[in-house]
């Protein structure tokens, strides 16, 4: 945390010296306003050149001034999101909030483990890892974390977040200028949109006319400029009018192309700077490197192509101004001189387009895996193996307090399946999530929260938490059932790491106990590595008959002091304390 205390008070002075910079620039430059107005007013009265002299001087002054105080604009922007983003990182390692997006919008109850683990929502392991700011690389950390990779990419993603876990300064740079770009979903898909978008192209006639009418006019205004004719005036007029008629033919065409599109230079040009951060950075790991090199783009980078873009759709904005379209466009045709180059580079940069939008995400994405690294040392990167091997020392769920969670060893081999007992509020649904939260950060190459852990990457499929869902006219009872059947067939593709929470909660104690241990029976005669969680003791007499596949395992609880008392360990065997009799007895209730 003393490092992004340290950079909230250097960031804060930069801050405090830009402002004071920004501040001094504004005055300047309402002063050589002001200037200028006054060496305009002398000339009128004088009529003398040395007060037109001095007005094209101030106005200069003030276009120079203009550029700087842009410049600062920019850099106050990026120091304000750079105090902030370290400003968050404390609330966040002090447990006062979690300022970050939740992605609540990317949750899937039909998931096999989205919803059951607290993926996506509020206090959830998206929005505890999340430090992303476009749209792009939100969609990619929330995709990843709906994903099992390959082992060949899993080790790729653990040395890529391994390298930008150092990075820290690049990190926190490259977040700035992505907050900068206030990039949203809208954004995003207007461009996605845009660049998939096609259409006949310019004919060559009309390519021709564009060149020929502007000439023409142009011929006209300079014969009449020489001769003082007044006809060759009329012609220009006439060629004037003939320009923007032209111009009209193609109107409808030039507002299809930046439909939807407010704000989409500046958008894009925020693009281009982040790729620019990208191209600029040295990396060693070859997945960083691999992204890097998509960024090149015929003997171009990336963030070159992307300021031609911006400027393309910066200078087609002029179309919304009267005055400036009529004159533009009246003498020269502008905007279908840059429609001609927009449609041009679309035809030429479509492809490449998405993939350097895919590049910004995965960096966002990694970005975010190298924070949660970071701010948990302790936390391990887990040694991968093909033998359905997976076990971990001191694991515990990475969401909770550092100073308060409590880490149990637990390995999944020579028995594969583990019965677990234990009263409520023991800590075994506790225990559940975390064991599924851990493989699912093992399946994006992250660290876990354990000192060691070793792991065969597998598809996690979960029934632990499940919703009524009232659209649908499910019940929980139906809904479970149908989680369980989602299970088991995707069982039959391949094995997986099973985790069930006291499943058939809705029938009869009978159907229950019969129908949860039939369910273990098929779970583990498909291969499946994992636990359930039961209260009912018969289940767990099922490991008399799979000696070699299961194991009883629990959380006991102790009265002392007339109290209950919850050590949070994990313990062999079959749990025998009975809390609920004590609790009602204590609350006089029995």
């Amino acid at each position: 945390m003393d490092i992004y205390k340290s950079k909230v008070s250097f960031f804060t002075g930069e801050l405090s010296k830009i402002n004071t910079k920004y501040n001094s620039i504004s005055l300047l430059r309402l002063l050589s306003i002001f200037l200028f107005l006054t060496a305009i007013y002398f000339y009128i009265q004088k009529s003398e050149g040395f007060w037109i002299i001095l007005a094209v001087l101030f106005f200069a002054a003030f276009l120079v001034l203009m550029r700087i105080h842009s410049r600062l604009s920019f850099q106050r922007l990026l120091k304000k999101a750079l105090v902030q983003i370290n400003q968050d990182e404390i609330s966040f390692l002090k447990r006062e909030k979690i300022p970050f997006e939740n992605g609540v919008e990317f949750q899937d109850f039909h998931h096999p483990y989205a919803y059951d683990l607290d993926i996506f929502g509020e206090h959830s392991l998206f929005q505890n890892l999340n430090r992303t700011a476009t749209f792009i690389g939100k969609k990619t950390l929330a995709n990843q974390l709906l994903t099992l990779n390959d082992n060949d990419v899993i080790l790729e993603n653990q040395q890529s977040i391994k390298e930008l876990n150092q990075k820290i300064d690049w990190r926190q740079e490259f977040l700035a200028f992505a907050k900068v770009s206030q990039d949203n979903q809208s954004s995003y898909e207007a461009l996605l949109k845009w660049n998939k978008s096609s259409g006949s192209d310019l004919s060559k006639t009309a390519i021709v006319l564009s060149y020929v009418f502007p000439a023409l006019f142009l011929a006209t205004l300079i014969a009449y400029l020489i001769t003082d004719n007044t006809v060759f005036l009329s012609c220009s007029s006439y060629v004037f009018v003939i320009n923007l008629m032209f111009l009209g033919k193609f109107f409808k065409r030039i507002q299809s192309e930046i439909t939807s599109a407010e704000n989409i230079d500046k958008i894009i040009a925020q693009y281009g700077l982040l790729v620019k951060k990208i191209e600029d950075e040295k990396f060693h790991s070859q997945k960083l490197i691999d992204l890097q090199k998509r960024l090149q783009f015929k003997s171009a980078n990336a963030s070159t192509h992307f300021k031609k873009l911006s400027e393309l759709f910066s200078r087609m904005d002029t179309i919304a101004n009267l005055v400036t379209a009529t004159v533009f466009n009246g003498t020269f045709l502008f905007n279908f001189h840059v429609l001609k180059s927009l449609l041009k580079w679309k035809k030429e940069h479509s492809e490449a387009l998405e993939d350097w939008l895919i590049v910004i995400g995965e960096f966002e994405k990694l970005n975010s895996l190298a924070n949660f690294s970071y701010n948990n040392p302790e936390f391990a990167y887990p040694e991968l193996n093909t033998d359905f091997k997976i076990s971990f020392s001191n694991l515990s769920h990475p969401l909770l307090n550092p100073e308060t969670r409590v880490g149990n060893d637990t390995h999944f081999y020579s028995q594969s399946f583990m019965i677990l007992t234990g009263s409520n509020m023991s800590g075994k649904s506790t225990f559940l999530r975390s064991l599924g939260v851990n493989m699912v950060l093992a399946g994006v190459g992250s660290v876990v929260c354990a000192s060691e852990a070793t792991i065969h990457p597998l598809p996690v499929l979960v029934s632990m938490r499940l919703s009524d869902s009232l659209s649908d006219s499910e019940s929980y009872f139906f809904a479970e059932i149908k989680r369980l059947k989602q299970i088991m067939d995707a069982l039959e593709q391949k094995p997986a790491f099973v985790l069930l929470d006291e499943i058939l909660r809705g029938t009869n104690s009978d159907d229950k106990r019969n129908g949860t241990i039939e369910v273990l029976k098929k779970v583990i005669a498909k291969k499946a590595i994992g636990a359930i969680a039961t209260h009912d003791i018969e289940v767990c007499l099922t490991t008399n008959d799979y000696p070699e596949i299961l194991s009883n395992n629990c959380f006991e609880v102790e009265i002392k002091d007339n109290d209950l008392h919850f050590d949070y360990k994990l313990r062999d065997g079959i749990c025998r304390n009975k809390s609920a009799t004590f609790l009602m007895k204590k609350m006089e209730i029995i």
